[in-house]
């Protein structure tokens, strides 16, 4: 087993920018022991904004500009946190967002990047897309070409911003208009200036100039945009711009919390010096877009940012263990290489111009090896070899065993606990309501009765605010699925080890984040325990209340429908993360719907279900086999009607499993397989999964529609029939 340093160190990467993503990839390679490192980020991929321009002109996939957060976080040892930073406190060392908790750090760094905004200028966060961040411009852009190419109509682009970007952006967008048939397509190119690409010689303005003219884009400079509408640029001569799609280029500026933190700016751009540092604050770094070199000036070019990360890893590792900083000196000058539509581009260097389809493949090549350092390969764990003299069959089980997986899919198999339930003696009290297997306690009260229910999950996920709000939403899950209101939570805890102050940092952000969640359901945390551990682990028991009889497993009847509020497939692609092998949009996703709340679906269902329970450890087959076998009844699904999580078929598809699954996959002597690839995710174990609920047909309609009133992405998966209970699959 491999031994765990305490954690001592909170470092915390802020941005998924160019620098800071080289610094996790060779963090992975040698971390430093005892440190915490946290990246934060608004979105779980980042963008190389050098093969921008190439996708535009559609020379490459969306996903080719994709850095993989989540798989290169997971290799870092690394928490990643999926939200936007909103400021910093630096009295107490904390970041703050909008919704979550503050996340504290010893050591802070800061990549941001910056935004391409103009926010004077009217109309333009309605009908402009900024080209920074650039991950909502390309979303826009494809959705805007797959119109042109259907709808083979006059195209007009707009083009603001008339420096190195704006000049990529416009030829790439005239390329592309041309190999998608738009009929006589439009592009302009408006700079407020009176002339463009004043940062390159004269030599490779002209090189530029000449193929703008050849693809027909049309340039117009010393203009001022006034307003920007649906149809175009409405100039401050009188004059207006036809444009059906507008690009901001223009007007780089970071996140405007940070002239808020007491820092020295310059123009907004955190001044740091030669060792990468904001000097009012030595416990702070600065690098990328955001951040601005005072002793040595440069453009805001992606060559300084990667340039940036070895010194800026060396510092990071210095201010954490100890060393010597390392200064940060910038070249005089660079390569530029500036892409120019087609697959053409120029190059300045040292005064000399080259253009050309080799400068082109030249770019080509540096920007894919870029990106091939992050290209992600699964992480296997290493097979375990016992040593000569152990157990009998202790080899056999450590050659077959899979990595241990955190959330439902750690939990006992299906078979072992059932064994294990039937050796303890019935329920002798008269106030307990409940048997031995159902979804919680039910206790007997003068008005009513009291749900208790109690759930606990191994870490799947290293940021513990998040952690905790899905270990709340999941133990909520017997209280839901009982047609009770939540009333209250007691915490039980297991933390790894670490200093006091990151056990105190850790323990605020679990307890602020089951708060959230148990307060909104209107449920109290009245206590709780806490304990160290080889792992973070967060559970709770918890208490709800109902007026009326709960709603049971046994209750269904023929011609019932059946609903599904939640997709299924987090287990696998959990059990993905794991090796870090979840493409990063679907990971996220995942997430998203295990901490959604399943209350105001409760609130609709259980007055009219006939049968309820939620969809956690033995995946759906297994929970709807509950039912059925609680009513004497059969059902039959439609697997086309299932809704899945993003990505989880095709993961199941290529042979990823829970440590859970050959557990579940039993049931299927009781089903009827049709053979598809989405038939594994019937036995995958869901965590924090949504109600499994049987209504009457007369009725079912109606409750559906209420369901997507208040957002559920509730579906009706099949029905309810006459017969031995078995599951059918069509």
């Amino acid at each position: 087993m491999k031994f765990e340093f305490p954690k001592t160190r909170d470092l915390v990467l802020v941005g998924g920018g160019h620098t800071h993503a080289l610094v996790l990839l060779h963090w992975s390679m040698k971390p430093v022991e005892g440190v915490r490192l946290t990246l934060v980020n608004p979105d779980p991929v980042a963008h190389y904004s050098g093969m921008l321009p190439g996708f535009i002109a559609g020379h490459y996939a969306s996903e080719d500009l994709e850095i993989d957060l989540v798989k290169l976080a997971t290799k870092a040892g690394a928490r990643l946190v999926i939200d936007a930073a909103t400021g910093i406190d630096r009295s107490k060392r904390l970041i703050t967002f909008s919704d979550r908790a503050e996340i504290a750090y010893d050591t802070l760094s800061l990549d941001t990047g910056v935004a391409s905004m103009l926010p004077d200028l009217p109309g333009y966060g309605e009908w402009a897309q900024p080209a920074k961040p650039l991950g909502k411009l390309a979303v826009a852009w494809e959705a805007f070409i797959d119109e042109e190419a259907s709808r083979r109509k006059n195209s007009a682009v707009a083009v603001i911003g008339g420096g190195v970007a704006g000049v990529e952006i416009a030829l790439a967008a005239a390329w592309r208009l041309r190999t998608v048939d738009a009929i006589s397509p439009a592009v302009s190119l408006v700079e407020e200036g009176t002339s463009i690409l004043r940062e390159t010689s004269r030599r490779t303005r002209s090189a530029l100039l000449r193929r703008a003219r050849d693809l027909g884009v049309l340039v117009r400079t010393g203009v001022k945009p006034r307003e920007i509408s649906s149809e175009g640029l409405f100039l401050d001569s009188g004059e207006f711009v036809p444009a059906t799609f507008t690009i901001g280029a223009a007007g780089g500026r970071p996140a405007p919390w940070l002239d808020d933190i007491g820092l020295k700016t310059h123009g907004g751009f955190l001044v740091v010096d030669r060792f990468l540092r904001c000097p009012q604050d030595s416990s702070i770094y600065a690098v990328g877009d955001c951040a601005h070199m005072l002793h040595s000036p440069r453009p805001k070019a992606g060559v300084f940012a990667v340039r940036q990360a070895p010194v800026l890893l060396n510092n990071l590792r210095a201010a954490v263990a100890g060393g010597r900083q390392r200064e940060f000196a910038p070249q005089n000058d660079y390569l530029k290489l500036v892409s120019a539509g087609s697959k053409f581009a120029v190059a300045e260097k040292f005064g000399l111009t080259v253009s050309g389809r080799r400068i082109w493949k030249l770019k080509d090549r540096i920007d894919r090896r870029f990106m091939n350092k992050f290209a992600s390969r699964p992480m296997l764990a290493p097979k375990r070899k016992p040593p000569p003299s152990s157990a009998r069959g202790l080899a056999e089980f450590l050659e077959s065993e899979k990595a241990l997986c955190g959330g439902c899919g750690a939990k006992l198999g299906g078979y072992a606990l059932r064994r294990a339930l039937a050796d303890l003696p019935p329920v002798a009290r008269s106030d307990v309501l409940s048997s031995i297997g159902d979804d919680a306690a039910v206790l007997r009260q003068s008005d009513g009765v009291q749900v208790i229910s109690v759930d606990h999950l191994r870490a799947f996920v290293d940021d513990p605010w998040l952690h905790a709000r899905i270990a709340a939403v999941h133990a909520l899950g017997d209280i839901w699925a009982m047609g009770a209101r939540p009333q209250s939570a007691l915490a039980s805890i297991i933390l790894p080890r670490m200093a006091e102050k990151l056990q105190t940092r850790t323990l605020r952000e679990i307890l602020h984040a089951a708060a959230s969640v148990f307060g909104a359901e209107g449920a109290d945390i009245v206590g709780g325990h806490t304990s160290q551990g080889p792992e973070l682990s967060i559970g709770f028991a918890v208490t709800g209340l109902s007026g009326r009889a709960v709603v049971g497993k046994g209750g269904a009847r023929p011609g019932d429908k059946i609903f599904l509020t939640k997709p299924i497939g987090t287990g696998t692609i959990m059990a993905a993360a794991m090796t870090a092998s979840a493409p990063a949009r679907e990971f996220a996703a995942a997430l998203d719907t295990m901490q959604r709340p399943s209350g105001k679906a409760s609130g609709i269902l259980a007055p009219v279900a006939t049968a309820m329970t939620d969809t956690t450890g033995f995946g759906l087959a297994g929970h709807l086999m509950e039912i059925l076998d609680a009513s004497s009844v059969a059902a039959r699904i439609e697997i086309d009607a299932v809704p899945l999580c993003d990505g989880a078929a095709s993961l199941a598809n290529s042979g990823i499993r829970s440590i859970l699954w050959d557990g579940n996959y039993a049931v299927a002597s009781r089903m009827k397989l049709p053979g598809r690839q989405e038939d594994p995710l019937l036995f995958d174990p869901q965590t924090a999964g949504g109600l499994l609920a049987t209504v009457p047909q007369s009725i079912s309609d109606q409750a559906m529609a209420r369901l997507l009133r208040i957002g559920e992405s509730a579906s009706i998966i099949g029905e309810i029939f006459a017969g031995t209970p078995s599951i059918s699959v069509e």
